[in-house]
C-alpha cells in the first residue's frame, strides 16, 4: 500500500488517493513511496514459498489495496535463459538473457501497463490514453480490455504493422501520426484534458514504473538475495532500467540484499543516443534528438523524461552507456534466435551487439554474471525478416 507519491526532481510529496500524472510544481515524474520499515517487520522472503508467480507476487510493493483482486493476464516471472552459444563465443562463462517475451502481448510492457491500469481503475479512470512506438500501445489496449475501459492509442506511421492490427484487435482507437513517439505524445496531451482521458506515458504516471521494478525483484530472487554483476538494457524512455534500480533500493531498505548494486548499461541505436551523449558529455540531462533514425522502434525515442534518473543509475552504479548501429542490433537479434533459441525483438539485439564493445572496455569481465534484457518478441517486426538487412555473424 502507497504512503505517498514522491517527485523524483524536487521532493514534494502528494498523496496517491487520486489520479495524478506529473509533479504539480516542477513537472517531473512522481515515485510511489511505501512505508518499507513497517512493511518490512511483517514481510520475508518465507512469504512468497507459496505465491505464484508473476508481477503481483509482489503486493506488498505495489500500488494495490488489501483485499484487492490485481489485474492481470499472466504477466511476470519470466525465465532467464542460460547463453547456450553467445556467451561462451564472446569468453563471457555467466551470461543470461532475461526473457520478457513471453509475457502478454509479448513484450516487458506487460508488466508496467498490468499495475497502471490496475491502478487508474480503482482510482476511477474512465478512458485510457497513451502515445506509444508499439508494444507499451498493444499492451494498454489489452489490459483496457481486461479492465472494461477503453482507450486511444496514438502511434507513429512507421509503427510496424503488426503492432498496429494488434492493438485495433483489442478494440483500441488508434490514431498514427507523422514523426515519433514525441509526436505521438503531443497529440495525446493536446486531447487528453478536452477529452477526459487520462495519459499513461511513460513516466507521467506513477505506477508503470511500479510493474517494472518487479523485473528488479525477480533477479535479486533467482540468486537468493542478490543481484549481478552487470545488467545490459536496451534504452528508449529507460523505464525499465528505472524501475529495477528503484527495486535494488526498496530491497536493500527490506533487508533482503546488502549496498551492492549491479553495473547498469544503457544501450541505444546510434541514430538516437540522447541518453549515450548525455553520459559521455558528463550531463545530468539528455538534449533530445532532433532527426532519430533507428528500425529499433522501442528505441526511437528522441528524448526520456526520466533521463536524470536514468544518467544517475549509471553513474552511481559504475557503469555506462553504449550505442550500436542498426545493422549491429539486427545482427544480434539474429543471433539470438539462431544461436540461443530466442526470437528476439531488435531492441534486444542491442544488448548482444553491445557486448564485445563492454568487454574491450573493462565495464564486463569474463567471469561476471551478465544478464542481458529480451525486452520483446521478435514476431512483431518485419525488418528482422528482411535478408538484405544482414546475416548472422558467428564469432561475436
Amino acid at each position: 500500500m502507497i504512503r505517498v507519491l514522491e517527485c523524483a526532481a524536487c521532493g514534494a510529496e502528494t498523496g496517491a488517493e487520486r489520479l495524478r500524472n506529473l509533479c504539480s510544481a516542477c513537472g517531473a515524474p512522481l515515485l510511489a513511496r511505501y512505508d518499507l520499515a513497517a512493511i518490512a517487520d511483517r514481510w520475508s522472503p518465507r512469504d512468497l514459498t507459496d505465491r505464484s508467480r508473476g508481477v503481483w507476487r509482489w503486493r506488498e510493493v505495489l500500488p494495490i489495496e488489501p483485499g484487492d483482486t490485481p489485474l492481470s493476464l499472466g504477466e511476470g516471472g519470466t525465465p532467464e535463459v542460460a547463453s547456450r552459444s553467445i556467451g561462451p563465443a564472446l569468453g563471457l562463462s555467466r551470461l543470461a538473457f532475461k526473457d520478457e517475451s513471453g509475457n502478454p502481448t509479448l513484450s516487458f510492457k506487460a508488466r508496467g501497463l498490468a499495475v497502471a491500469v490496475h491502478r487508474a481503475r480503482a482510482l476511477g479512470v474512465g478512458h485510457l490514453a497513451i502515445p506509444s512506438a508499439g508494444n507499451a500501445g498493444s499492451a494498454t489496449a489489452a489490459y483496457a480490455v481486461a479492465a472494461g475501459l477503453p482507450c486511444t492509442v496514438a502511434m507513429p506511421a512507421d509503427t510496424p504493422a503488426p503492432i498496429l492490427a494488434e492493438c485495433r484487435l483489442y478494440g483500441a482507437r488508434v490514431e498514427l501520426v507523422d514523426g515519433t513517439i514525441a509526436d505521438a505524445g503531443a497529440w495525446i496531451r493536446e486531447r487528453t484534458a478536452e477529452e477526459g482521458w487520462f495519459d499513461v506515458s511513460t513516466l507521467r504516471e506513477p505506477y508503470r514504473l511500479e510493474g517494472k521494478k518487479t523485473m528488479g525483484y525477480e533477479l535479486a530472487e533467482a540468486r537468493g538475495w542478490a543481484l549481478p554483476d552487470v545488467i545490459v538494457y536496451p534504452t528508449g524512455g529507460g523505464t525499465g532500467l528505472i524501475g529495477m534500480w528503484k527495486a535494488f533500493e526498496e530491497l536493500e531498505e527490506l533487508g533482503w540484499i546488502g549496498p551492492e548494486r549491479p553495473r547498469m548499461v544503457s544501450v541505444q541505436a546510434t541514430g538516437c543516443a540522447p541518453i549515450v551523449a548525455a553520459f559521455e558529455a558528463g550531463a545530468d540531462r539528455a538534449t533530445a534528438v532532433l532527426d532519430p533514425r533507428t528500425v529499433a522502434n522501442g528505441l526511437k525515442v528522441p528524448g526520456a523524461i526520466g533521463d536524470f534518473l536514468i544518467l544517475a543509475a549509471l553513474r552511481r552504479s559504475g557503469g555506462t552507456a553504449v550505442a550500436v548501429e542498426d545493422a549491429a542490433l539486427l545482427d544480434g537479434a539474429r543471433r539470438l534466435a539462431a544461436e540461443e533459441g530466442i526470437l528476439a525483438s531488435p531492441e534486444a539485439g542491442a544488448t548482444v551487439a553491445a557486448l564485445p564493445a563492454l568487454i574491450g572496455s573493462g565495464i564486463v569481465d569474463p567471469g561476471d554474471d551478465v544478464v542481458c534484457f529480451v525486452t520483446g518478441h521478435g514476431i512483431k517486426y518485419p525488418v528482422l525478416c528482411d535478408s538484405t538487412a544482414g546475416g548472422v555473424s558467428s564469432t561475436g
